[in-house]
């Protein structure tokens, strides 16, 4: 067993004036499968990035195992699989990649292929076994699930709740509770690690913010009932204070020994007060807020908005997907669900209106207005300001939505190129639930979206209910969303 020490660490980018990191200490259990979770733009991979040695920082990292990273960069795609594995795992023997290999359900075959010709999640799968076989490393693992389809996903986290030692970066509810016996959570003020899987350590960590709302509220009113007290108990000191001055006998030595008494009084309640108030600024410091978004879906004037009756896709001649039908209906939260590379992006393309080959029957009602959230976020660049004008968005509109999905005021004034991926993506969903449309059409919205903000989506699609087609693999999310399912 070996630890990682974790002590005093402080860290922010030379073009920030706030620390990411403060002061803050902890330590992980190398036998450990953590997963490491919180916000986007918390710095989860600046954390990766430090253990690896990338970057200056105060305080202390201490170990005696080397780091490993995923994704790892391949200089010759071109080269067949066996030997890009080798170039990760060296000494790494041919049986020994073929286990691995079959581990995570992929053959013999894969080996001879060039590694440029592997699907994403392929090429995810394969990287991730050469990984494993490094002895001593232990390995950092950022973000795999954004090349995964559903099936692929349990896959993989199946075959990572056999390994030991890793730090996981992901925010698929269901992968981590999968895989992961420890949770590190990067906070608002601080950061804390627990035994548990996600489900778990999320039921306590909503348990301890909602104790501390409740004591918050309490404390709330206790202070203004000792205000109130205080004030009272003042009042009536400086009243006898100031009958001890009357006409007529009064016994002076009686009203001043009873002011005194009521001031003691006023400053004893002052007292609890100013401890109540020291007690109260130290809640809600992790608390995390998901204020309610709010969508404005147009209503069509008819039912039905587009229909698929044995509809294939075409690329560069080729046939992309085997014929789907079905009709996509008002009201409707239409899910396609299918390997990687079985279309389902390209039937999307074809709904949003690009000039694609197909056969069967296409239907898209007349005059309809789309939405639509690309699966990639390339091409991002320049201010949020500007790109709100671009795309002909109500600026305060899109700033409001993007604070309440968690963007510091501060980020308005960078270049959206310097945004983290989840940040990219905000931008993205932002603008579609700032447009106004008969239908949403997303491409997988949500990879590297946070788990805070993927609830506060599915909260948000729950009460409006728009008409959707989308594409997502975090089979939470889908099931608390779709209202039916096309299998490709």
């Amino acid at each position: 067993m070996s630890l990682i020490n974790i002590e005093g660490l402080t860290f922010s980018y030379p073009s920030s004036y706030d620390n990411i990191f403060e002061n803050v200490s902890f330590q992980i259990d190398t036998n450990w499968k953590t997963g490491l979770v919180g916000r986007n733009g918390r710095g989860k991979t600046t954390f990766l990035n430090l253990l690896l040695g990338k970057y200056r920082y105060k305080g202390n990292i201490t170990t005696d195992v080397k780091f490993d990273y995923f994704p790892c960069t391949i200089e010759d795609t071109g080269n067949v699989v066996e030997k890009v594995l080798l170039s990760v795992c060296p000494h790494a023997a041919r049986w020994e990649l073929l286990r691995e290999l079959g581990g995570l359900g992929m053959g013999e075959e894969i080996m001879d292929r060039p590694f440029c010709t592997l699907s994403g999640g392929e090429k995810t799968k394969s990287l991730l076994a050469a990984l494993f076989l490094n002895e001593g490393r232990f390995l950092l693992i950022d973000e795999p699930t954004n090349h995964l389809d559903i099936n692929a996903r349990r896959v993989v986290a199946q075959y990572l709740n056999k390994k030991k030692g890793f730090i996981l970066v992901s925010h698929d509810r269901g992968f981590l509770d999968g895989c992961v016996d420890h949770i590190l959570s990067i906070n608002r003020s601080d950061i804390e690690i627990r035994k548990g899987n996600f489900t778990s350590w999320f039921s306590d960590f909503e348990t301890r913010q909602q104790k501390e709302l409740d004591k918050n509220r309490r404390l709330k009113k206790d202070m203004e009932r000792l205000e109130d007290a205080a004030r009272r108990a003042s009042g009536w000191s400086d009243r006898a204070e100031s009958a001890k001055y009357g006409t007529g006998a009064v016994d002076r030595g009686y009203i001043g020994h009873k002011a005194a008494k009521m001031m003691k009084r006023s400053k004893a309640i002052e007292q609890r007060r100013e401890r109540a108030a020291q007690e109260k600024s130290g809640l809600l410091k992790n608390i995390e807020k998901a204020d309610e978004l709010k969508l404005r879906p147009m209503r069509y004037h008819s039912d039905r908005l587009a229909g698929f009756s044995d509809v294939s896709v075409f690329r560069n001649g080729r046939r992309v997907n085997t014929p789907v039908a079905f009709e996509i209906l008002r009201g409707d939260r239409v899910a396609l669900s299918g390997a990687n590379g079985s279309g389902k992006t390209s039937l999307i393309k074809l709904l949003i209106g690009e000039n694609l080959e197909y056969d069967g029957d296409f239907y898209k009602a007349p005059g309809l207005v789309l939405s639509y959230v690309p699966q990639e976020t390339d091409g991002l660049c320049g201010s949020i300001e500007d790109y709100a004008l671009r795309h002909r968005i109500d600026r305060s509109l899109f700033m409001a939505v993007l604070r309440k999905l968690d963007f510091q005021r501060v980020q308005f004034e960078k270049d959206m190129a310097g945004f983290s991926m989840g940040q990219k993506k905000k931008v993205l969903l932002a603008a579609s639930l700032c447009t106004p449309a008969h239908l949403y059409v997303w491409d997988e919205p949500l990879n590297y979206i946070d788990i805070y903000s993927r609830m506060q989506i599915e909260n948000l699609l729950g009460r409006f209910q728009p008409t959707m087609l989308f594409i997502e693999h975090d089979e939470a999310f889908r099931k608390a969303v779709a209202s039916k399912t096309i299998e490709l």
